[in-house]
């Protein structure tokens, strides 16, 4: 069995009737979306949206956790194979709808996900290529003229944050403890780096890169906006018209934008030296 097909047959023995857990993605989701009415054909840990942003069409994507996938390793949210193939596809398609059309659809990734999903399955069945073609879908559609926005409302981790809304041309966050940013969990990092949680806190306190709160990943020039909300786990209307407000100035921002690329990142007080490296570089190419 290739991979396409065991992808194909695992997504078609989901129930699309699942009702995942709760989840600040899920949430947010049908908070954004208006309740919107899922689009069919996804697993349950892929929930598929199109509504209104601003009073024009709008895909709106999250992952969401699944307690009943017959891939035990993405349960809780984290981005396995199923989910990188599904979430490439969801922008595939309105990439592909809309390329004869002079107005681009946003793209709206909704970010509450652990990390990818790590099991010996997924490496067989090819994690890597999957993530990698979710990311190529969100900077295929960036690169053909959709505006993607990503919305931090949860865990932002490793390879699954990479797949699923590192790619967008503006990246939103809730301020909230909630949301956090980094390359491992806490516990994988103080493996790698022999150190305690506890040890590896106070020294993320005094390095900004290694740290998790979305505060100190906001010092690296990354995101575009955070965003203060009352009740970053199950919003109320305030929250919502605070958030449809950020994103929608988001979206201004982005259309005005002649570059529509990713070097607003540059700006951070913690990335001054990626900057200048760049500056270094493009004088000596042009040299």
């Amino acid at each position: 069995m290739n991979i396409a097909t065991a992808t194909a047959t695992a997504i078609a023995t989901e129930t699309e009737t699942a009702n995942p857990a709760a989840s600040r993605g899920a949430a947010w989701l049908a908070a954004l979306s208006g309740n919107a009415a899922r689009v069919a054909g996804y697993p349950a840990s892929v929930q598929v949206a199109d509504a209104a942003l601003g009073g024009q069409p709008a895909r709106f994507v999250a992952l969401v956790p699944d307690p009943a996938s017959a891939w035990p390793r993405a349960r809780h949210g984290e981005a396995g194979v199923i989910e990188g193939w599904s979430l490439a596809r969801a922008v595939h398609e309105v990439v592909q709808a809309d390329r004869d059309t002079a107005i681009k659809r946003p793209v709206v990734a909704i970010v509450d996900t652990p990390s990818q999903a790590y099991g010996r399955r997924e490496e067989a069945f090819g994690i890597h290529q999957s993530l990698a073609g979710a990311a190529g879908a969100y900077a295929q559609a960036r690169l053909r003229g959709h505006p993607v926005i990503a919305l931090l409302v949860g865990p932002a981790m490793s390879g699954a944050f990479l797949a699923h809304g590192y790619q967008a041309n503006r990246l939103l966050a809730l301020d909230d403890a909630g949301v956090e940013v980094h390359a491992m969990g806490k516990q994988a990092a103080a493996r790698i780096t022999m150190r305690s949680v506890e040890d590896l806190e106070t020294f993320a306190a005094s390095v900004p890169p290694m740290a998790y709160d979305i505060g100190s990943y906001a010092t690296l020039g990354l995101l575009w906006r955070r965003i203060r909300v009352g009740h970053a786990a199950a919003p109320d209307a305030a929250d919502l018209d605070i958030v449809q407000g950020a994103l929608l100035a988001a979206l201004a921002d982005i259309l005005a934008d002649p570059q529509r690329d990713l070097r607003s990142r540059l700006g951070g007080p913690n990335r001054q030296a990626s900057g200048r490296v760049r500056e270094v570089l493009a004088r000596q190419w042009d040299d």
